[in-house]
């Protein structure tokens, strides 16, 4: 996704329900997500009955995050710590990190630190490398907005053919 697209993507923000199907989550867990303040729709959020909540860009990643997580068995207690401490350390930009996961623990790699996040646990050694979130959520995007996708594929070919030469 080129940067254009992706800041008319966070201008325009992303409801409930199109959060929840570009990330791979139900509703369902979006709103649970949301109630119990894991991550809360920064651009607006639902006051009361018939407001809409609606995501960023950012909310998107960190979502697509917190779902990879869980995905590796990662308990959602778990999730919770190591996201306050990506939020905590890295600022917003928390697809810049790498994840080590072994067994029930969370290490954090960025830069040339590598932090033990939930100092517990023991067993095998995944490395789940959160850059690949960003062009998960962006080829769910496009995959989602096709007529956007056609302007980008026609603004992005002469940079594609530029970075050949």
């Amino acid at each position: 996704m080129t940067d254009s697209k992706r800041e008319r993507a966070e201008a325009d923000g992303f409801s409930g329900r199109r959060t929840a199907e570009i990330v791979g989550i139900t509703y369902r867990q979006l709103d649970y997500w949301a109630r119990t303040d894991l991550v809360r729709p920064s651009l607006a959020d639902a006051n009361g009955s018939g407001s809409r909540r609606l995501y960023s860009y950012t909310d998107l990643l960190e979502l697509k995050v917190i779902k990879s997580l869980l995905d590796a068995g990662i308990r959602l207690e778990s999730v919770r710590e190591a996201f306050s401490y990506l939020r905590e350390h890295l600022g917003e930009d928390v697809a810049t990190a790498n994840l080590v996961i072994r067994g029930g623990t969370v290490l954090v790699s960025s830069d040339e630190d590598l932090v033990d996040v939930l100092k517990q646990g023991q067993g095998v050694l995944n490395v789940l490398p959160l850059g690949g979130v960003r062009d998960e959520v962006d080829a769910a995007i496009v995959e989602l907005r096709p007529v956007a996708a056609e302007v980008d594929t026609t603004i992005s070919a002469p940079r594609a053919a530029g970075a050949q030469g």
